[in-house]
């Protein structure tokens, strides 16, 4: 059994739908798992369709239209020879099920109303996929995630409940794959009441691994538009360097300073079962790309290059010029924890304590106004954070050069600088 996954821009048109149906022939697509994300920028029109809808305007509507739209032609590019109407009417009845919650929702939460909307991205793109798989003779069964991966009721942040999905995948897929593979939603889980959860943006990577580990699957294999891994992002440095292989530690210390091949949480299940992990061209399809295993040489890795941009700075000081001791800590950690704001940078020294986060206004806002009694905030705002990993003096000169540093943390292996640019 193997396990792949499909991001957004694997399956962004017609022409990229018809190369994953020709990568899945390429590589003999039974026994197989196949996760998918939305396609392309769906994410994104969907989450202009939740502000709308929650802003009370009624335009919100002709936003989740524009969103059957843009599918429609797709659908009607992918088949030149008929055989559209079957994929035609079941992304409409995913449409008009999106419509008929938002009429009839009376729920405020936000968070709530994101997930269901949100995860329609996932079912449509899937549901395309499937049925023109199964239009070419690709035999494949689509099924609801929602039926086994399970979560808690945190929307937009779903914890997995591995022990309970773990036990369904098995039931279920070992069913499905034996009459051809098995097409699935990505980012998407489901609370004990039936409702949609996501797993963090970019979480269906996470979401393969969670198969990969349940199924105890050979390999799984994520299909990008780069390479494989490189030590720095290609689309920034012409110069960045193809690493044919890393360990489970390395990419997860990668992925814990924002590097954004995986997603964060996709590594641990996968090492917890020692499966390697691959990670593929779906441009280049035939060349073998980075493999992440146990048994990686990493000796002669070249620095890594991860950014971070749109970060702010809060500062920390009792008000009334005390030490930063442990109680002052506690509470500022605990107020980050209560509003799911996670940290990318933290120092302190006698009086203050500084921390960078991801731009994120309202939670923001939240923990500036929940700590304003006890503490005097500073807020430093259009920051970047740099993590190089196995730096040396000539890039951090090179990296940094005329740069206004903020903050700067140094390890054995790694150096954070926070900066403007």
């Amino acid at each position: 059994m193997q396990v792949y996954k499909f991001g957004g821009a694997s399956v962004k048109d017609a022409d990229a739908v018809r190369n994953v149906t020709a990568i899945l022939k390429e590589n003999n697509f039974n026994e197989k798992v196949v996760v998918i994300s939305a396609m392309g920028k769906t994410t994104n029109e969907l989450e202009n369709v939740i502000n709308l809808y929650y802003a009370g305007k009624a335009e919100w509507e002709k936003a989740l239209d524009g969103t059957f739209d843009k599918h429609l032609l797709i659908i009607n590019a992918l088949y030149a020879d008929g055989g559209k109407d079957k994929a035609i009417e079941d992304v409409k009845l995913l449409i008009e099920a999106t419509r008929k919650f938002l009429k009839e929702n009376s729920s405020r939460n936000y968070n709530y109303i994101y997930d269901q909307v949100v995860s329609l991205g996932e079912y449509i793109s899937t549901t395309i996929v499937s049925d023109y798989a199964n239009n070419l003779g690709l035999k494949n069964t689509l099924l609801d995630v929602k039926q086994v991966l399970f979560t808690d009721n945190a929307y937009t942040e779903g914890k997995v409940d591995f022990k309970k999905s773990e036990t369904a995948i098995n039931k279920k897929v070992s069913e499905l794959v034996k009459s051809g593979f098995v097409i699935t939603q990505g980012f998407v889980g489901c609370t004990p009441e039936g409702f949609a959860t996501t797993l963090g943006r970019e979480g269906s990577d996470y979401t393969a691994s969670i198969f990969a580990y349940s199924l105890n699957a050979e390999r799984m294999t994520v299909w990008k538009d780069v390479e494989g891994i490189m030590n720095a992002d290609p689309k920034e440095f012409h110069d960045a360097q193809f690493l044919s292989e890393i360990t489970y530690h390395e990419a997860i210390e990668m992925t814990y300073y924002g590097a954004s091949v995986i997603h964060p949480k996709t590594i641990k299940p996968i090492q917890n079962k020692n499966i390697p992990l691959e990670v593929r061209s779906f441009v280049n399809y035939s060349k073998r790309g980075s493999v992440i295993s146990a048994n990686a040489n990493t000796s002669f890795l070249p620095p890594v290059i991860i950014w971070k941009r749109g970060q702010v700075l809060l500062s920390f000081s009792a008000k009334d010029f005390s030490f930063i001791a442990e109680e002052h800590l506690s509470k500022v950690f605990a107020t980050f924890a209560e509003n799911r704001l996670r940290i990318n940078l933290m120092q302190n020294a006698a009086i203050s304590f500084s921390i960078a986060v991801d731009f994120k206004k309202e939670k923001i806002e939240n923990i500036i106004e929940q700590l304003q009694n006890d503490f005097s905030i500073t807020r430093n705002d259009n920051l970047s954070l740099l993590t190089i990993r196995h730096y040396n003096p000539g890039i951090i000169d090179k990296l940094t050069r005329d740069k206004d540093i903020l903050l700067r943390q140094m390890s054995r292996t790694t150096i954070q600088l926070l900066m403007r640019e």
